[in-house]
């Protein structure tokens, strides 16, 4: 990979899903995934930082020294230095020519983007139908609707009503397509207020998110529902080894 990377210019920087794309002049393009923890830091010595580069200047910190978790470093040749760090080694890199991206592993697989024109109500009704799995675990099936994570869903099975543990299949037609501007409506505000920041997540500049503050369900275990005229108490439930926060009163 270092020898295919070596000389190439990034042209287009793209995401699908939870994937970031760098399509390179060569033809291939960098598929970089995150995982749990992992970070892209952008980083310039200081001669670079005064050198006629103002707009990428408020996006760069100091060269620091390379740290336990740093497992790729690219350098560029106007001194920019992109490190992929990553503490817990869920994260992933690969390269694809550009042209078979659509068909490469990470990729193929992946449904519609919540926020896209594709994913709307008939497509989550038609994936519903039938499906015994709980709804959480259907609406983190990235085959279903990429890029979701666990605390949106449960923010937004919350705002719709819907109990976490109920199987899909048999949730009615009108309700699940309800979900779909609840979705729209959370990410919409997490992305607004910058993310989530619960112990890793940084924002592109360094800055932490702070949609935490607005979480309305997610981590409130043992805390009274927040929806008017319910008297419930937040319920903490693991569901495939992730936790669902739920208002059992509320969520049917």
């Amino acid at each position: 990979m270092a020898e295919r990377l070596t000389g190439a210019r990034i042209d287009r920087l793209g995401r699908r899903s939870k994937y970031l794309l760098a399509d390179l002049d060569t033809g291939e393009t960098l598929i970089v995934h995150l995982g749990m923890s992992g970070r892209m830091i952008v980083s310039a010595p200081d001669a670079a930082l005064g050198a006629g580069r103002d707009m990428l200047a408020q996006f760069h910190h100091l060269h620091p020294a390379p740290e336990k978790h740093d497992h790729v470093i690219l350098d560029t040749e106007d001194g920019a230095r992109v490190t992929f760090n990553d503490a817990r080694r869920f994260g992933a890199m690969d390269l694809c020519p550009t042209d078979a991206l659509d068909r490469h592993w990470l990729i193929s697989g992946l449904g519609p983007e919540p926020l896209g024109n594709a994913f709307n109500e008939d497509h989550l009704v038609a994936a519903f139908r039938g499906k015994r799995s709980p709804v959480k675990s259907a609406l983190l099936d990235q085959r279903i609707v990429a890029g979701l994570g666990n605390i949106y869903v449960c923010e937004a099975l919350y705002r719709a009503g819907i109990s976490p543990l109920r199987h899909a299949g048999r949730i009615a037609a009108p309700r699940v397509a309800a979900l779909v501007p609840i979705i729209r409506e959370v990410l919409s505000e997490a992305i607004e207020a910058g993310g989530s920041s619960l112990r890793d997540y940084r924002q592109a500049d360094g800055e932490l998110g702070y949609f935490q503050h607005n979480f309305r369900v997610y981590g409130r275990e043992g805390e009274a529902c927040q929806t008017p005229g319910c008297e419930g108490i937040i319920r903490r439930t693991v569901q495939s080894g992730r936790s669902s926060f739920h208002c059992a009163t509320c969520q049917r």
